[in-house]
């Protein structure tokens, strides 16, 4: 009986997973992420995952359980190096799935697995989003007071208007155009 011996084979026999699983961990942390199938990529995780957090704890040990693992010395060097440098504070959830759609041969749902803390993408985009503040159209602008006042009286009713139209209309412009830039960026 096979009462809970749940995880996915991935239609291959012990030593092919154990292989190939060894391989993809062995890239994913050279090159911070990959991309394959949903399936393989789950699977991934769980297997790099308690990896990332033992090598938080550089000891011989350590490194030679995860040796055992990864079997590649380039691959112990950046996970207890340039890796553990950037998610040593992390708690955990050290990568992120991302689906991609489906691939064209045999209709496999794809996706790329990367670590979190590496893609300097989505750590930008996330940052200028919280600062974006809205306009207001009556506005006690600065600009348009300095301007009024400095202007004669007789001046005033009609430069202060013409100065709050002038430079309120061209930045309300930029500001849509680089928030529809900030959207399509952020869809793909």
């Amino acid at each position: 009986m096979r009462h809970g011996k749940k995880f996915n084979h991935l239609g291959r026999k012990a030593a092919h997973r154990k292989a190939m699983l060894s391989n993809m961990a062995t890239s994913l942390i050279l090159h911070k992420r990959i991309s394959t199938t949903l399936a393989k990529a789950k699977e991934l995780k769980k297997y790099v995952e308690p990896l990332i957090t033992r090598a938080k704890e550089d000891t011989t040990h350590n490194r030679r359980v995860a040796f055992s693992y990864l079997k590649n010395k380039d691959g112990i060097k950046a996970l207890f190096g340039e890796v553990i440098a950037k998610v040593g504070t992390r708690p955990g959830g050290y990568t992120r799935i991302i689906k991609t759609g489906f691939r064209l041969g045999d209709n496999a749902e794809m996706c790329i697995i990367e670590l979190v803390d590496f893609n300097e993408l989505m750590l930008k985009d996330s940052k200028p989003a919280k600062k974006t503040t809205r306009r207001s159209r009556r506005g006690s602008g600065s600009k348009a007071t300095e301007t009024a006042s400095a202007a004669p009286a007789a001046e005033k009713k009609e430069a202060a208007p013409a100065a709050e139209t002038s430079t309120e209309e061209p930045t309300n412009e930029a500001d849509d155009a680089s928030n529809e830039s900030n959207e399509e960026s952020e869809k793909n």
